[in-house]
Parts: C-alpha cells; structure tokens; sequence
C-alpha cells in the first residue's frame, strides 16, 4: 500500500515558486482516485467508514495499515463515477479529502513538509484561491495545513492501534473467492482482519485498555465492516450488468438472417456470492 497512490507528481510548496499559484477546490470530482481500490483509513474514520466500506488490514512495507476497500479488481475504484467522478458514498476518506496536499517527510527526525500535486487540474497560476498572499500562508492554505496535521495524528495514534494488535496476536490472514455467477473470478489475497475468537480470550486488563482507550469500539466497527463486502459485489454486477447486456445483443443472430431464427431474451443482470 502506496502512502501516495493517486499523487502523480507531489512536490514541496514553496512561498518563492508558488508565490503566483493558486488552486480550485476539488469539489465532487474525485477523478483522480477512479483507480484506487483501497486507502489508508485512521483509527477515528472506522465508525463512518464502516457504514460504507469493508475494513481490513494490510501489509505496507515493514508495517500494517488498516484499509477501506473501495474495489475487488485492481485499477478500479467502485464508489467513483467513471464519468462524473462523483463519489458514490456518504463518508469519503480522509485519504482521498486531503487531496491535492499531503505532508511528507523531511528526512530530519520529526520534520515534515507540506505538498502539493502539480498534476493536479486545479493547481495553475490563472484560476482559483490564492496560497500565499507576499510570504504568508493563505487562510485557505492555513486550512489544509491543520487538516493535515489532524490527519497526521490520527495516522500516528492508529499506528500505536495496530501495533497493540500484533503485540497481542489478534490479525489473522483474510483470504476470500469472489465467484460471480457469469463466470468471472476475484481473489482478494493479502489481507488481515482481527481474529475476533483471540479477541475475546483477551486478559481482563488487556481488554481494559482496549476499552479505555476507546479502540475497542474500533474493533467491532472493523468486524461489522466485513459484511459491506457483498454490497460491493452487488456493485460489481450491477456496473457489470450493461456490459453483459450489450455482449447478448451482439452475440443474437439478427432479425430476417436465417428461417425459423428466434429472438434472444437479454442476459439478466449477474448475479454474485462470495465463498470465504
């Protein structure tokens, strides 16, 4: 997992460079993640997120991260409109809402910068908000800065979440088949949930600090958030479903070719059951 995924060229806002450079605000196009079938989510997110989203885990280098699955095929995100870029869901990503900055590491020890993708559509010196007014830091720019630094906290005390989870043994490999009933195949492989048997053979005071701590609630979000996954394969067939029906139409002899040549009635729309 990318910690930039969609950010095609991510540079460093600077005050002399960017002096002139203003932005449009992304609005509800969300075009740039349509290939995106997963993000980072914080701990804080799991509540909203799991009325809309499978929540897993997942390996990113050396660490583990929790996700929001937003497909089961790679390069396709299942909540974006592939021709508005609208998002098709009440609670978006923190991830995706900080979009076009991100904060990034300097190389000193705790230091970060703030970004900006330059591939952005709105990043352009002739429309939209100032950043800098002479030296200073727009309010609009002000704005992005403290969502980012929230946003990084979060990260933070989620990273301290998972680690609790891995000390305590409770991730176990999520492997799973999706068979769609016109014959396609998904595999989602690589993926980690919380083993909810370990869960409850947690110690009196380990589940204590869970509970204390207000990340317990995070646990049973992340399991309830697995059932989201059938939702996702209804959404799958149904974006599945027009693609099917012209493939029928083409494939039907046409009226008049041949004698005794009979209408096709259409494909009904794929139908989908996933197997654990």
């Amino acid at each position: 997992m990318a910690n930039l995924l969609f950010y095609e060229k991510p540079t460093a806002l600077n005050k002399v460079t960017h002096q002139n450079y203003r932005i449009k605000p992304v609005g509800d196009n969300f075009s740039f993640a349509r290939k995106t079938n997963s993000v980072i989510l914080a701990g804080v997110e799991f509540t909203e997120a799991s009325k809309e989203y499978p929540i897993c885990f997942a390996k990113a280098g050396d660490s583990i991260v929790p996700v929001a699955l937003l497909g089961l095929r790679n390069e396709e995100n299942l909540f974006v409109d592939q021709k508005t870029g609208k998002w098709d869901a009440r609670y978006v990503p923190a991830f995706v809402r900080r979009y076009p900055f991100v904060l990034a590491e300097t190389g000193d020890q705790g230091q970060r910068m703030v970004c900006i993708d330059e591939a952005y559509a709105g990043f352009s010196e002739s429309e939209g908000e100032p950043l800098f007014e002479g030296e200073e830091a727009t309010p609009l720019l002000k704005q992005a800065m403290e969502f980012l630094e929230q946003y990084q906290n979060q990260y933070m005390r989620t990273e301290r979440f998972v680690q609790r989870l891995q000390e305590n043994d409770l991730l176990m490999a999520l492997n799973a088949q999706v068979d769609m009933v016109d014959g396609q195949k998904f595999a989602l492989t690589g993926l980690l949930a919380v083993d909810e048997k370990k869960l409850l053979a947690l110690s009196d005071e380990k589940a204590l600090e869970f509970f204390r701590s207000g990340e317990l609630a995070w646990l049973y979000c992340h399991l309830m958030s697995l059932g989201n996954t059938s939702r996702m394969i209804d959404r799958v067939a149904r974006i599945d479903a027009p693609k099917a029906d012209a493939a029928s139409k083409a494939a039907a002899p046409k009226a008049g070719a041949s004698k005794g040549a009979e209408g096709q009635a259409s494909k009904p729309a794929p139908k989908a059951k996933a197997k654990k």
